[in-house]
């Protein structure tokens, strides 16, 4: 196979020259417009973050930024048409997450606004909610909060201790913390701006509890802005990041809330008390709704790897221009990106955000397909949200490490807090634990894995399975002793041409990162297999002796979602220069991810030795070539001077380097310049071998 796939149509400048314009309109994607528009948006002056902001006046400055998305149509575009939206669910999404790079306080503060307390409302609600409520959430009227999390309980939603117990009598609700470990926590809007809440609690009525529901709660005085009777809170006072954000505890005391208040799309309660939901299974009616509220994950995936993209442009700008050391010359230092090891630090991170890139893209086309109802079955829903599950936290956790390994590869002038990475960095960690934490999100993935998994088995009669039996035995043998490297071997018959060939054809890396996830997979299910014939106990501590596998198969089948991403996108590509040079991007992020598992390839034996040794060399190779596109693979992201705002990708350390150089061409071409001692030394040396 050619560096260029033969059945992509390719058309232009073979040579392997980037149309960085091109390239710029695929990663856009289907909702371009709508990104264009926040990307305006977010180069506005008025929006952006001011660094050292006390978090009194930055939380001002937010609070009064929402109000020009408001002016600016930038938040309505997901929510009804009949009240001013535009049902555009993709888009709403892709348009909130390009706030970040204005200030992701600003993001995060129009999330909770609009992605979770708004949202909440409209797809938890109905009709009539929806028209009691949405407009004066659009408008901002009403400031809100979605307090779900509490202090005792975050991931684990089911277990919450907020109630709501009905009473008939006064046909109302009666929303209560009983404990402090029950006050909801980390709720943003709480500490000062929210004037009501979506609150989540346990539904109680006639001596039932039907599980997690949602309520309609008023928080505070609207003139006063202090807590109405009943409901309290605590600031959370300043953070780690996202200090434009007032998040706080909510506690409630016997507050009282009018039965219609309940969000009722899945579960009513009639006057008399009487619990209906077209959703018979309580499983299944909580997982249902919290299924509508998987937009979050959504919007954080894309948010990440826009954030990454800006680091990666300040710091490959950065490392085109500045220089050091001079080794390879007497007179000009080397530039920093043409070191292996720098190219080593940031392109394997650059290819890694295209895969994620496009992974995003799909993530975001099958979010719309089940919110505007184009495909929206039980299966399409679960379907979403475990691609959700796994794509959120591989991007959210790459654009922690992209960022600090970018400030890093920027030295001093990475933490200068002008230069916005450690400010990135700061706002963007918690992106790893909120909106579901990356752990347990892999291992909701793993469950879905392992539950595919059973259902084959399910499915087959015992001949099938006994033939599996005999297949497992089979891989067994042919990997665990080695045979199959011993096919490869012979295959390559020590050539390393062959084995680099092997290992650079999409075929092969496809058949690599697939086996793996199968592999591990079906190993895990087989070591689980009775876990549910066990005692609860039992089943429990069986499962739990194999979580760190499972969320590794996890984490390994979100890497193969992104690769074929990248993959797929690559056929989009007609131009043959930048289609070639996108594939060595995607052959690097594949066999970046075989070199990151390499030990578990030779351990389980799929890889040869002698292909092993190849991986290294041939991502070395990619490097070379990739090093003279890297400007026009960051270009292609699309954001100017405005969205990044870093002095170092400004083009002041070109001009710095070019004074430099001026200065000292002309101090040698001058003969007052001072003698290098060096110099002196080598002369009289010579000197004295001559006498």
């Amino acid at each position: 196979m050619t560096d260029v796939l033969s059945s992509a149509p390719a058309t232009g400048n073979a040579a392997g020259s980037v149309d960085v314009a091109a390239l710029g309109e695929l990663l856009l994607g289907r909702w371009a417009d709508a990104r264009r528009h926040a990307r305006s948006l977010a180069a506005m002056p008025e929006l952006h973050k001011i660094e050292g902001l006390a978090h009194t006046e930055h939380r001002k400055r937010a609070f009064g930024q929402l109000g020009l998305l408001v002016e600016n149509h930038a938040v309505h575009r997901a929510f009804p048409a009949r009240l001013g939206g535009s049902d555009d669910h993709g888009g709403n999404v892709a348009g909130f997450e390009e706030l970040v790079t204005a200030d992701p306080s600003v993001q995060i503060k129009a999330g909770v606004q609009w992605g979770l307390f708004g949202s909440a409302v409209m797809h938890l609600g109905t009709a009539e909610h929806q028209d009691k409520w949405l407009p004066g959430i659009m408008s901002l009227a009403i400031p809100g909060c979605f307090a779900m999390t509490e202090i005792g309980h975050g991931s684990d939603v089911a277990s919450i201790a907020t109630t709501a117990i009905y009473d008939a009598v006064t046909q109302e609700f009666t929303i209560h913390t009983p404990f402090r470990a029950a006050w909801k926590e980390f709720i943003g809007n709480a500490a000062v701006d929210g004037l009501a809440a979506v609150v989540f609690a346990q539904l109680v009525t006639k001596g039932v509890n039907h599980g997690v529901h949602a309520f309609y709660v008023p928080l505070r005085d609207p003139a006063t802005k202090e807590f109405l009777p009943g409901v309290g809170g605590v600031d959370d006072g300043v953070k780690g990041g996202l200090n434009g954000i007032d998040n706080g505890r909510l506690h409630f005391s016997n507050v009282r809330i009018p039965r219609t208040n309940l969000l009722n799309r899945y579960g009513n309660v009639a006057v008399d008390g009487t619990y209906s939901s077209l959703i018979a299974s309580p499983g299944r009616r909580f997982f249902t709704m919290l299924g509508t509220l998987v937009q979050g994950r959504v919007s954080l995936d894309g948010a990440a790897v826009a954030a990454s993209k800006v680091a990666l442009k300040i710091a490959i700008q950065y490392a085109t221009e500045r220089r050091q050391f001079n080794g390879a010359s007497d007179t000009e230092e080397v530039v920093l990106l043409d070191y292996q090891r720098h190219q080593r630090r940031l392109f394997p991170r650059l290819a890694t955000t295209y895969a994620a890139s496009f992974a995003h893209e799909q993530l975001l086309a099958k979010f719309d397909d089940v919110f505007s109802g184009a495909h929206d079955t039980d299966a399409d829903r679960e379907d979403l949200e475990t691609l959700a599950a796994a794509l959120k936290p591989l991007s959210t956790w790459h654009a922690l490490e992209t960022l600090q390994e970018c400030r890093e590869a920027c030295g001093g002038a990475g933490f200068i807090a002008e230069n916005r990475l450690t400010s990135l960095r700061a706002d963007l960690d918690v992106y790893a634990t909120f909106e579901g934490d990356n752990t347990v999100l892999l291992q909701l993935v793993a469950k879905r894995l392992l539950a595919d998994y059973a259902k084959e088995f399910r499915t087959m009669d015992f001949g099938v399975l006994a033939r599996f039996a005999v297949n497992q035995a089979a891989e067994l043998t042919l990997h665990k002793t080695g045979l199959r490297q011993v096919a490869q071997f012979v295959a390559d018959t020590g050539s390393v041409q062959k084995s680099v060939l092997a290992l650079r054809d999409e075929d092969g890396q496809r058949s690599l990162l697939t086996e793996r996830v199968q592999a591990m997979v079906a190993e895990a299910g087989g070591a689980l297999k009775d876990a549910g014939k066990l005692p609860k106990a039992q089943g429990a501590a069986l499962f739990n002796a194999h979580q760190h596998e499972l969320i590794e198969a996890a984490t390994a089948h979100a890497e193969l979602l992104q690769w074929e991403a990248f993959t797929e996108a690559l056929g989009s590509i007609e131009d043959a220069g930048t289609l070639k040079v996108m594939t060595w991007l995607r052959d690097l992020f594949g066999l970046g991810l075989v070199e990151k598992h390499l030990a578990w390839y030779l351990m389980n034996g799929r890889i040869s030795m002698q292909r092993a040794r190849t991986v290294g060399e041939y991502i070395n190779r990619l490097l070379t070539k990739l090093r003279p596109h890297a400007l026009d693979l960051v270009d292609a992201f699309g954001y100017g001077p405005e969205h990044l705002r870093a002095s170092i990708a400004s083009g002041i350390e070109q001009e710095r380097q070019d004074e430099a150089a001026e200065h000292f061409r002309v101090q040698r071409a001058s003969s007052h310049g001072p003698i290098d001692e060096k110099l002196l030394l080598l002369k009289q040396k010579t000197a004295a071998r001559n006498n």
